[in-house]
């Protein structure tokens, strides 16, 4: 029987910050600034977020995934358009219940078969996933072809970044204190990484944001001189400086002429906070 492939994404890959010729469903998380209900990018845009949590910091913000009944009828609709499979790329299941929510959903299908895809990732990695995904779905290969290349990208991925502070990580968690943290926490500027398991982890305490971001592009370099990758860099709120970020690595890299810059979404943002940058790359 020949597949017909839909592709899924979470709106936590900020897929609706970039430009695409695809037909890629959204699942699309909730956010809640002082009791007030907005739907991610829909109701609320990046720079929009940003600029109101800088000049309210106390902003009382919470977050919530996308409704399992919401994912149901996508794929019920999906299962009417004559498709077969669907593959989902969601953010790290260690980060955002998105991911089992899916899977639930996908156990009250009848037809369409559900494969989802958990990207151990955030952000700009999880929205190329789901470009690979779209794109080989349009050129005929098979799910069993296209979720190995998923994989593939998925183990070549790297994600550092530092934020301004560790407060909205530390009070939402997504980062444990318990690994030698000690006195004035939230004054530590740390550079810190997205791990092959899908966990927020921190690699270096750095007491300053300077030295936080000179550490973020050092590790970097290092880690990138004698590979070739298709390299992203991640902002919340100086643009200005995503694009200094990816000029050093153009001057670096001649070879490399185009970097995606990417506004991290407001419900990612939640977590990170105003001042969060990342360099990554995909190594090729």
């Amino acid at each position: 029987m020949t597949q017909k492939i839909a592709t899924i994404v979470c709106g936590n890959s900020g897929i609706d910050y970039i430009n695409h010729q695809y037909s890629i469903d959204v699942f699309r998380s909730i956010l809640f600034i002082d009791q007030e209900e907005y739907t991610d990018f829909i109701d609320i845009t990046a720079d929009n977020f940003y600029k109101q949590l800088k000049l309210n910091p106390n902003l009382d913000i919470k977050t919530s995934q996308t409704a399992t009944g919401f994912m149901l009828d996508v794929y019920k609709r999906l299962e009417k358009e004559g498709y077969t499979d669907v593959i989902v790329v969601t953010i790290s299941s260690k980060l955002s219940g998105t991911y089992q929510n899916a899977i639930l959903a996908a156990d009250m299908t009848e037809k369409l078969k559900v494969h989802v895809f958990d990207s151990k990732s955030v952000a700009y990695p999880e929205a190329k996933l789901a470009l690979v995904c779209a794109e080989m779905a349009n050129n005929n290969h098979s799910v069993d072809e296209i979720l190995a290349k998923l994989k593939q990208i998925r183990d070549n991925t790297k994600i550092y970044f530092t934020v301004d502070t560790l407060k909205f990580l530390v009070k939402n968690g997504r980062l444990s204190v318990a690994r030698g943290f000690l006195g004035n926490l939230f004054k530590l500027k740390p550079l810190l990484q997205v791990s092959k398991e899908g966990v927020i982890e921190t690699i270096e305490k750095i007491r300053t944001s300077k030295k936080a971001m000179e550490r973020l592009k050092e590790k970097f370099f290092e880690e990138t001189k004698d590979i070739e990758i298709e390299p992203f860099v991640i902002y919340t709120i100086d643009k200005n400086l995503a694009e200094t970020l990816a000029s050093e690595i153009k001057a670096r890299y001649p070879y490399i002429t185009e970097i995606p810059l990417q506004p991290l979404t407001p419900v990612v943002g939640a977590h990170a906070g105003p001042g969060a940058y990342a360099i990554g790359y995909i190594k090729k």
